[in-house]
């Protein structure tokens, strides 16, 4: 048990996006839950970093977020060992770069199991905790810009980040029509950790694509995740943090 807020992040282990989400929740002294399906290490290693350098309690948890049981079992294990559960940041995701006539059903499969169905799993179990709390919750999703104007290769991943919104304002409606401090929101990130197999030349296409001409930083993301936590009269709204990419078109 703990009087530290709690938060869950998904996807926290990897040095990507919830890894920096959960630095900073680490900072303002949240006690932390870990999420992994493969990295291990990376999250023991992540775990030891933030106590060290926080003071914080840390736990790691493994859970395939498409596995109801397992989600179940990551959120029994949250409260039974900090007794809450305030804050879920879902990161967790999967984005396989394929041409089209190369995706086959599994691929689409795979990426609705983890982006889509793993999203609606964490927000319905972990969000019932929170209503069942007085004090409510906050969760935040993190989408994709690029659903308005998706670009090629990415046919089996698009889809299953578009349904983010939409998950985003259910949820929304179904938690805080059962406790009014459970609120739901999302992030929808551009240009921010591009993968790296992108070449320079495509690096820069997408940069100019920008109003800003520059890619993000997971910071860019954070700020975002944390301003949703502290504002108590946002919910079901869903921010594009893209530097404007999403309403520009480029060369017209």
């Amino acid at each position: 048990m703990t009087n530290r807020k709690v938060a869950l992040v998904t996807g926290s282990g990897k040095k990507r996006v919830g890894n920096h989400v959960a630095a900073a929740l680490a900072a303002r002294g949240y006690a932390l839950v870990i999420h992994y399906r493969t990295s291990a290490t990376e999250a023991a290693e992540t775990a030891e970093q933030f106590t060290r350098a926080h003071g914080v309690p840390v736990q790691t948890i493994r859970a395939d977020i498409a596995n109801e049981a397992e989600v179940k079992a990551m959120v029994t294990e949250t409260l039974a060992q900090f007794g809450r559960l305030d804050v879920l940041v879902n990161c967790a995701a999967i984005w396989d770069r394929k041409r089209l006539e190369d995706v086959t059903a599994d691929d689409v499969r795979r990426h609705f199991d983890i982006n889509t169905l793993g999203t609606f799993l964490t927000c319905q179990h972990a969000g019932l905790a929170m209503a069942a709390q007085p004090d409510g919750g906050c969760i935040v999703n993190i989408g994709d810009w690029a659903d308005a104007r998706p670009y090629r290769d990415y046919a089996a991943y698009f889809p299953s980040k578009a349904a983010i919104p939409g998950l985003t304002r259910t949820f929304a409606v179904e938690l805080g029509t059962r406790n009014p401090n459970v609120r739901v929101n999302a992030v929808l990130p551009g240009p921010v950790m591009l993968p790296p197999d992108m070449s320079d030349e495509e690096r820069a296409e997408v940069v100019d694509a920008t109003l800003v001409k520059r890619e993000g930083s997971p910071e860019h993301i954070v700020k975002a995740v944390l301003h949703f936590i502290d504002n108590d009269f946002i919910s079901g709204a869903c921010l594009p943090v893209d530097g404007g990419r999403s309403v520009y078109a480029a060369g017209h």
